[in-house]
This record gives structure tokens, C-alpha cells and sequence, in this order.
């Protein structure tokens, strides 16, 4: 074996590594709340030493940003891939309907995004990372509005596709705090089928 095919797969090995210890962090932060999770309980359930949790993560803050990462950029992409299918011109409700079909809606993953919301909001460091994560996914969605502008007009009263797509995110926002509470996934993807509709057309499910 050469030196090249060693470094593969230790590199194979550390992604696994990563990627088993994230599974097990994401299960044991849902069902314990972040806080109250120690670095001996995350290596325990992925079956792990400390050794192998170092390797990765220098602390817990680092392996929830990591996960959190991981979470936002799919949901970042599913909203984009789902608006792009239209070509220049934005079906809204077909767009909209694509949306809420595929998107991420875990109540698992709302928990651990919860906790992270609120160890955010007194850490000013990690509160940056995540305001950066939302931008870029607001951006994902104002890039489709926009490239779409001369096809579909926007309600007035949203002003730009950006102001746009802050509406859609705060819509996404506001379900998935009502479905912490109640649980419901299947009324959580109509309400939101329904407010983004609203939204981003005339309420008729038109272009305005």
C-alpha cells in the first residue's frame, strides 16, 4: 500500500469518525437539550473515545455549530434547488408547493436549532456565525426572486426580492414555532404552503 493510499484512508476513516460523532451528538442534543450534554455522553453514544472527539472538535460549542451547519446548508438548498425548477420565469405556487414538500421540517432538529437560537443570543461570537448562515440563506431565496423579477412581480409591500425573502424566512420561523408545541408536521407544510402563497402573490395565488 502506498503512502497516498494510507493518507486516503485515514482521511475516509476521520470523515467517518466526523460525521458518526455528529449523528450521535444531534440524537443525544435533541433528547437532552444542549447544556446539559457532556463531551463523555456525546463520545458514549457514538462509540467513541475522547481522543477521537478531539481529533474533530476542540469543544461542544464547535461540534452544535458544526452540526448546525450541516442542518442550515441543506435547508439552503433544498429552498434553492426547489426555486430554481421554473427557469427564468417563477411559477409561485408550483414553486411554493416544491418548497414546502421538500423542506426540513424535524422536530428534533427544531429542538437542537432552539437551544442553539438561545446559546447564540448570549454568546455575541457564535450569534454572528449564525446570523451569517441565515443571510446566506435569505440570499439563496432573494437571488431566485430576483433573476425572476421581470417574469413575476413581487407584492409592493415587500419592496425588493430581498425584503422578499426576509418574509419568506420569518415564515418559516413562525411555523416552525408552533410546530415545537403541537407536533404537527403535516399542518406545519400546509400553513406554511399557505403563508408563503400569501405572500408572494396577490393572496389568490397569483402574481400580483
Amino acid at each position: 500500500m502506498t503512502a497516498q493510499d494510507t493518507a486516503r484512508r485515514v482521511t475516509k476513516r476521520r470523515a467517518r469518525t466526523r460525521a458518526n460523532l455528529l449523528d450521535a451528538a444531534f440524537a443525544v442534543f435533541a433528547a437532552k437539550g444542549f447544556g446539559r450534554v457532556s463531551i463523555e455522553e456525546v463520545c458514549e453514544a457514538a462509540g467513541y473515545s475522547r481522543g477521537a472527539f478531539y481529533s474533530n472538535f476542540a469543544t461542544l460549542d464547535e461540534l452544535f455549530f458544526a452540526l448546525y451547519q450541516e442542518r442550515a446548508d441543506l435547508i439552503a438548498a433544498q429552498v434553492a434547488d426547489a426555486l430554481a425548477q421554473d427557469g427564468p420565469d417563477l411559477d409561485v405556487p408550483a414553486s411554493v408547493d416544491r418548497v414546502t414538500e421538500v423542506l426540513l421540517l424535524d422536530v428534533d432538529w427544531l429542538l437542537v436549532k432552539t437551544d442553539f437560537l438561545v446559546h447564540a443570543a448570549r454568546d455575541p461570537a457564535v450569534a454572528q456565525a449564525l446570523l451569517d448562515h441565515r443571510t446566506r440563506l435569505r440570499e439563496a431565496i432573494a437571488d431566485r426572486l430576483f433573476r425572476a423579477r421581470g417574469h413575476t412581480e413581487l407584492p409592493a409591500v415587500l419592496g425588493d426580492a430581498d425584503g422578499a425573502a426576509r418574509a419568506v424566512v420569518a415564515a418559516y420561523d413562525g411555523v416552525t414555532t408552533q410546530l415545537l408545541l403541537d407536533k404537527d408536521v403535516d399542518a406545519a407544510r400546509t400553513w406554511l404552503g399557505q403563508l408563503l402563497t400569501a405572500l408572494l402573490t396577490d393572496g389568490s395565488g397569483t402574481a400580483a
